[in-house]
């Protein structure tokens, strides 16, 4: 399995743990990146998943929001919940990760975790975000525009 694959996996199971008990689970994220791999760079790019989706919250649930028609986030599924947020966060924040491939390991970690159909309510979901996104670079004529400062700067 490669890197990035696999920190996002751990980085959803976080996220999703954070969204049911809480933020006080915050100071056991050291101790579940170390059981769930060895690997130093995975380890990293999951920290950084995490904190950035946990970190520009408000934003990334304002945006799904948003998109997700018909649908109230705390109605959708917890797992699914979590996967959108945290590839609204790459969508919106990390510049070096190109959009299709964080919709296509988002769809993917919604087949792999989640229900049958998560994969294209997923996708749909992450396609509206990013032609969004696009749409807002293009009509400003300026870069991010679409995406406020996270709090800490850019990541």
């Amino acid at each position: 399995m490669r890197r990035r694959t696999r920190a996002r996996e751990l980085a959803v199971q976080f996220l999703y743990i954070l969204d049911l008990r809480g933020p006080e689970v915050m100071d056991q994220l050291a101790d579940f990146l170390q059981e769930g791999s060895k690997d130093r760079e995975v380890q990293e790019f999951a920290l950084r998943l995490i904190t950035g989706t946990r970190d520009t919250l408000d934003v990334v649930d304002k945006k799904l929001a948003s998109v997700a028609r018909n649908w109230e986030i705390s109605r959708m599924a917890v797992v699914d919940r979590n996967i959108l947020r945290m590839a609204i966060f790459e969508l919106l924040y990390c510049d070096d990760i190109p959009p299709k491939v964080t919709i296509n390991e988002a769809i993917e970690l919604g087949k792999r975790f989640s229900t049958a159909n998560s994969g294209s309510f997923i996708n749909g979901i992450l396609d509206r975000v990013k032609n969004q996104a696009l749409a807002g670079k293009e009509g400003s004529g300026k870069e991010g525009t679409e995406r406020p400062e996270p709090p800490g700067g850019r990541n």
